[in-house]
């Protein structure tokens, strides 16, 4: 397209005089109601009542002629952009009947320009709407960008119209629903002559209140929907339970139940038996079985639905936040969710824009659009006035860029913009639409997934051992086998189920659970204590972290700023509150200080504390305040206080901004261009105290005179200025210097202008020999508790560092109160830090412990030289600028109240209460899931090696081929294993003493020496207690003599080898319930009960565990094959099981190194042995291991197949019957999760297979995919 040629209006436009035109109002007659004003894109703020002000003695000129105005010349509306008067042309007396510019788009009528696409058809069509625009009408100015259609819409002010809101005052807080309509025609009329009904603006003095109105913009939301995108559904839980019981080992294991249960049913019904035996009950074990694995699937989806829920709550959390909406008049803070069409936002750098809109006014706002076009280049916006403005002149071009796309970033510059779209409708909506959403696999994850591979392999390849050894007696055994070929048939699927029932046991599904069911817990737990996390793998890495760098502002410190000490000019000072004593100067209070100011003076300091600021007012709990950069709030407190300052809106609003120039954190200052009465400009600049004094060379001598003639700043006043600056960083204070320059012209001559605007002077040009107007010192308190924070974290072996834009001396006095300095400790600046080599900055690191005066840049510096050198760095920060070194870091905290919404999106945690005393808590928690996840490790390797070794040596012992623990059995003990394990363990909330040891090293085993001193240790215990039982517990408890010979004897056996492979069994459970609180610590202490009284889910997985276990002694002894035993049997195996809870604490007294020894000592003995025997079984069991994959895939396949159809048809049916029913819907995620857990129904076969690697950092939190897999 021909950026050069100009665009015209779509239709031919004759204006004529009209005493309701805009364009012919003259200043002396305008109201508050004069376009001239109400559109103005050079307003900062929502005007208040239309009555002057005074300020400093002298009377502001009236809201109509302040804009873009001198005393001898008023413009009109038409004219007063900041167009010259020799080419601007009124309104009032333009015909453009016929100019048009010719490249494309600008020949197209208002219907072509608005035509809907085939895809977009539905958002053109509403039913009953009172606005003058459909969403799809709105949506034509995006994707891409389309000047014509705005044009179409009658830009700005037909926007404005059309969706019954206004550009100042916003929308009303009362509004419900809309009773008038108004037409597509009368709303675009607007923009080119004033409706005679031309609406008031809402007064400032409007109370906004947080009360709930029932019904509040319900027609917006009828129309346009709010600013929510539609949560992905759930999977439901039939689902759920679905997947859970899809895998190759359960279906495998049902199989055999089945075929049991058949051959146990064709046993006792179809073949003769003898009356005295009793009728067989060989088919109750396959019942039980399929019960059993019935009971897995249900409590194992309904954790899983739990853990979706919680995910579910957590991800809604992470998308809220607030902004700023103009609402009745008032500058109030709404949540991003609550963003209807046809609000006003604010615009500020750092802002991350939450809605689709058109740009009202405001001052060099840049964006970011390159997540939402892919266009790099910093977009340069135009206000939406101005561009209606060049069109009706024809002087617009394609650069001009009034268009706010919803997930850009505002990289500098300030304004408010008119909201077109939101949730669905908005570009970044569409977008998130369309993709699928991934689960994040934390380190943590992928690890424990190579282990559960590991420990599969080796619990599979036990199984099928035992498998083959069965088979092979079992064959061996046939010729002699007098059986029925019902009861052979059956023997031999007892040995499948034993064997495919070792394999439930060994393959620990139970560790993604525990790390899963961890995750969620502590992120729950986190949030309310106000860390928000936004990706999970922070929660566990923050746990091992080895150095926080934090920032100074609101996170050590209140972020309650008070102006309590000044200089104005080089003589004069003030103070309140602090000792400020020195006999060679006099102190002032702040009302005697202030009092001594000339009007002049006065003004002048109004006008650097009032107009060179992006604070505003509004409210906050109901209450009247400034709502900004804290430091901004504390001046304007101050000039409030005791210059009389009235509204701000009112103080800026008698003043014409020329150009802003934004705070950035390298030059540590901001600055603000004005129009002053007689026509000449002034720079006012306020910043680092420091940095504002070399920049001076010129000071008002005498505070009280009428004039503000600058004298030279001579070398005596710079030193004592300079020495004020010492007294108050002593005193802990941020000093800000302000500064101002006279020009008679603007931009002034010689210097450089910006590229695309030469109107627009560069900062550093026009920064120069300043002079100098006085000094504040701002107290911001240290924050309750931080000096125990930040000692709690030294305690644990973390080190804090202090990253400040503070000069050297107040960052060294904030830092020994808060204890992060020490004597050896080193203190920076930021100019010198990054000026250092690699070399010279790994050696001073080590001792760096505040870093003062520093950028964004300087602090990505730290967080890379610290990760080179093997740190794991955790990193606060706030500004647009630390978004680099917040995504460098291991864990980058975001403030939740002073950070901008780009840090946070970098961030990987959000403290909402901006303190550091919550990162310590962040510690503590991430701690917490690491050691749950240990714990559980722990628990399970625990009970996998005594479950398998045992079922394997009783099954190999037994003449029957029986394991001492039946198939039911031993899945109630996978039950316990995984699942209820996993919820106790998992749940265990973090203690003071969890700071007390250091962090784990990134490298660190899984698996330390003190967990595998407990795992076999312990396993030798109840192994050599359930053998002791198994093989010689006949003979100790005297059962050989309780048999008389005789016709019973058999029978009489037994019942008592049933009554001892009970105790066996009922002995094996509770080793696994004492164990259980064995394993609540992972240190040497004694003390296992620490905490216990605060984790009721503990306490209460606990009971069900010991209830199931009393109810299935007594009450399950056919479908568990066990006996009800009597009191001293059950004494027997309390009293059998309970002293593992004292080999622990001998297991405990052995020292680590010790312990170390022998391992090692026995891994090379095991490994010299092993590596041989390893080769064998993997050349005899590679085939046999083909040809059980081959009859997987052959047998299961199939089934596989037909039930992924089935399900998509019905997802599709579904969805096509939701698409009935109306926008808003998803009905295509049912089919996509329906895929996609299909898709993992085909690859679960017959290996472990870890969860994928996921890279979406910037998708909603999902719980990982927890399916129970096999191994071969």
């Amino acid at each position: 397209m021909d950026s050069n040629r100009l665009l015209a209006p779509p239709a031919p436009i004759h204006t004529t005089s009209h005493s309701h035109d805009a364009s012919t109002i003259e200043p002396e007659n305008a109201t508050p109601s004069s376009s001239a004003t109400e559109h103005s894109p050079l307003s900062l703020q929502v005007p208040s009542s239309p009555t002057s002000k005074s300020s400093g003695g002298d009377t502001l000129r009236s809201r109509a002629d302040s804009f873009n105005s001198t005393a001898e010349t008023s413009r009109s509306r038409a004219n007063s952009f900041n167009s010259k008067a020799e080419t601007a042309r009124s309104r009032g007396n333009s015909d453009l009947t016929t100019l048009r510019s010719r490249f494309e788009g600008d020949e197209l009528t208002t219907e072509e320009a608005l035509r809907p696409d085939k895809s977009t058809e539905k958002d053109f069509e509403v039913d009953n709407s009172p606005f003058a625009f459909s969403p799809g009408q709105l949506n034509k100015t995006l994707n891409p960008k389309s000047l014509a259609a705005y044009r179409a819409l009658g830009g700005i002010y037909g926007l404005e119209r059309g969706l019954k809101t206004d550009l100042l005052a916003g929308l009303s807080v009362d509004e419900t629903t809309i009773p008038e309509k108004i037409g597509f025609d009368e709303a675009t009329a607007t923009a080119r002559s004033k409706p005679i009904d031309a609406r008031p603006i809402i007064a400032q003095e409007a109370i906004v209140t947080g009360r709930e109105i029932e019904g509040q913009f319900h027609d917006r939301k009828r129309i346009f929907n709010d600013n929510r995108l539609p949560a992905k559904n759930r999977i439901s839980i039939w689902r759920l339970f679905w997947n859970a019981y899809n895998d190759t080992v359960l279906l495998v294991l049902t199989a055999a139940a089945i075929i049991s249960l058949v051959l146990g049913i064709y046993e006792a019904v179809g073949q003769p038996h003898n009356p005295d035996e009793g009728q067989p009950v060989d088919w109750v074990e396959g019942l039980a079985i399929m019960v059993a694995i019935v009971i897995v699937v249900l409590v194992t989806g309904l954790n899983d639905y739990r853990r979706e829920k919680q995910f579910s709550t957590l991800n809604a959390r992470k998308d809220d936040r607030q902004v700023k909406a103009v609402r009745s008049g008032k500058s109030v803070m709404i949540s991003v969710f609550d963003v209807m069409v046809g609000d006003i936002l604010h615009l500020e750098s750092g802002d991350s824009i939450p809605a689709d809109g058109i740009l009202v006014g405001g001052h060099g706002i840049r964006c970011d659009e390159s997540s939402a076009t892919g266009e790099s280049d910093a977009m340069k916006k135009t206000g939406g006035s101005e561009v209606w403005q060049r069109m009706v002149e024809g002087t617009a071009t394609s650069k001009l860029d009034p268009f706010i796309i919803s997930g850009s970033k505002v990289l500098e510059g300030v304004g408010t913009y008119l909201v077109t779209s939101v949730g669905i409708n908005s570009s970044f909506g569409k977008i998130m639409m369309g993709l699928q959403t991934e689960n994040e696999e934390t380190p943590l994850q992928a690890k424990l997934g190579r282990m559960a591979k590991w420990i599969g392999v080796l619990g599979t390849s036990a199984a099928g051992l035992l498998f083959f050894i069965l088979l092979f007696r079992f064959l061996a055994g046939l010729p002699n086998n007098t059986d029925t070929p019902a009861k052979r048939g059956s023997v031999f699927t007892d040995i499948l189920i034993v064997a495919i029932t070792i394999i439930v046991v060994a393959v620990p599904e139970g560790l993604p659970v525990a790390v899963t069911l961890a995750l969620s817990f502590a992120t729950k737990q986190m949030y309310k204590e106000n860390n928000l996390v936004r990706h999970l793998r922070a929660c566990e890495t923050m746990g091992n972290a080895t150095t926080i760098c934090s920032d100074k502002t609101g996170t050590l410190t209140q972020n309650r700023m008070t102006v309590v000490a000044g200089l104005l000019g080089t003589h004069t000072n003030f103070a309140r509150d602090i000792d400020m004593s020195d006999e060679e100067k006099t102190i002032l209070t702040f009302a005697a200080a202030f009092d001594r100011l000339s009007p002049d003076v006065r003004r002048l300091l109004l006008q650097s504390v009032a107009i060179n600021s992006t604070a505003f007012e509004g409210e906050e709990d109901g209450r009247a305040t400034y709502i900004g950069s804290k430091t901004e709030t504390a001046l304007l407190t101050m000039v409030k206080d005791f210059l009389g300052m009235g509204p701000v809106a009112e103080e800026r609003a008698g003043v014409e901004i020329v150009q802003l120039f934004p705070f950035d954190s390298d030059r540590k200052c901001m600055g603000v261009v004005i129009r002053l009465a007689n026509g000449s400009y002034r720079l006012l600049v306020k910043g680092a105290a420091e940095i504002m004094l070399d920049l001076a060379t010129d000071e008002l001598p005498d505070i009280t005179a009428r004039s503000l003639e600058p004298f030279e700043l001579t070398e005596s006043a710079r030193l004592r200025a300079f020495a004020n600056i010492d007294d108050f960083a002593i005193q802990s204070l941020r000093t800000i210097a302000m500064l101002f320059k006279d020009f008679q012209q603007w931009p002034p001559v010689g210097v450089q202008t910006l590229e695309d605007d030469k109107s627009m002077a560069r900062f550093e040009d026009v920064c120069q020999e300043m002079t100098f107007l006085g000094i504040v010192g701002i107290q911001d308190p240290l924050r309750d508790g931080v000096a125990h924070a930040v000692k709690r974290c030294q305690d644990a072996g973390i080190v804090v560092r202090m990253v400040t834009g503070d000069n050297l001396t107040t960052a060294s006095a904030i830092a020994k109160q808060c204890g992060i300095k020490t004597e050896k400790g080193l203190v920076m600046e930021g100019p010198k830090f990054r000026q250092l080599s690699d070399e010279e900055m790994d050696e001073v690191l080590p001792n760096l412990e505040v870093l003062a005066r520093s950028s964004p840049d300087d602090k990505r510096i730290l967080v890379k030289r610290l990760k080179h050198l093997g740190e794991t760095v955790a990193v606060t920060g706030d500004g647009t600028n630390d978004g680099p070194a917040l995504k460098l870091a291991d864990v980058g905290f975001s403030m939740g109240i002073a950070g901008t919404e780009v840090a946070k999106e970098a961030s990987a945690i959000i403290l909402m209460d901006d303190n550091f005393s919550s990162i310590v808590k962040a510690v503590m928690w991430g701690r917490s899931v690491n050691d749950a996840v240990s714990k559980f490790l722990q628990f399970q390797i625990t009970v996998n090696i005594t479950a398998v070794v045992l079922a394997f040596v009783s099954a190999v012992s037994s003449p029957d081929m029986h394991s001492v623990l039946s198939a039911v059995q031993l899945l109630w003990v996978n039950l316990i294993m995984d699942t209820f394990a996993a919820l106790a363990l998992a749940t265990d909330p973090p203690t003071e003493q969890i700071l007390d040891r250091k962090p784990t090293p990134k490298r660190a085993p899984l698996i330390t020496t003190n967990m595998w001193k407990m795992i076999i240790g312990q396993a030798i215990y109840q192994l050599l207690v359930t053998f002791v039982l198994y093989f010689a517990g006949y003979n100790l408890l005297g059962y050989d003599t309780r048999c008389p010979t005789g016709p019973d004897y058999v029978k009489c056996t037994d019942n008592l080898h049933t009554e001892l492979n009970t105790m066996v069994f009922n002995t094996f459970v509770w080793m696994q319930i004492f164990n259980e609180f064995n394993n609540r610590r992972l240190d040497n202490k004694l003390n296992i009960f620490e905490g216990i009284q605060r984790n009721y889910f503990f306490i209460g997985i606990n009971c069900i565990m010991v209830g199931g276990q009393v109810m299935i002694v007594f009450v399950g002894s056919t479908a568990f094959q066990i006996k009800r035993i009597d009191g001293p049997q059950w004494a027997v195996c309390i009293l059998c099981a309970l002293p593992c809870l004292l080999w622990a604490v001998v297991l405990r007294c052995i020292p680590d190194v010790y312990a170390k020894m022998v391992f090692d000592f026995v891994s090379k003995v095991w490994l010299a042995g092993a590596r041989p025997v390893m080769k064998v079984l993997r050349v005899v069991f590679r085939p046999v291991g083909k040809a059980f994959s081959a009859f997987s895939r052959a047998v299961f396949t199939p089934m596989k197949r037909f039930s992924k159809r089935t399900v998509a048809k019905i997802s599709r049916k579904k969805g096509a019957e939701d698409e009935t029913v109306g926008k808003g819907k998803n009905p295509a995620a049912d089919v996509e999760a329906a895929d996609a857990s299909e898709m993992r129904m085909m690859t679960s076969t017959s290996s472990i297979t870890p969860p994928p690697q996921q890279t979406s950092a910037e998708f909603p939190l999902q719980p990982p995919p927890i399916t129970l897999t096999t191994a071969t």
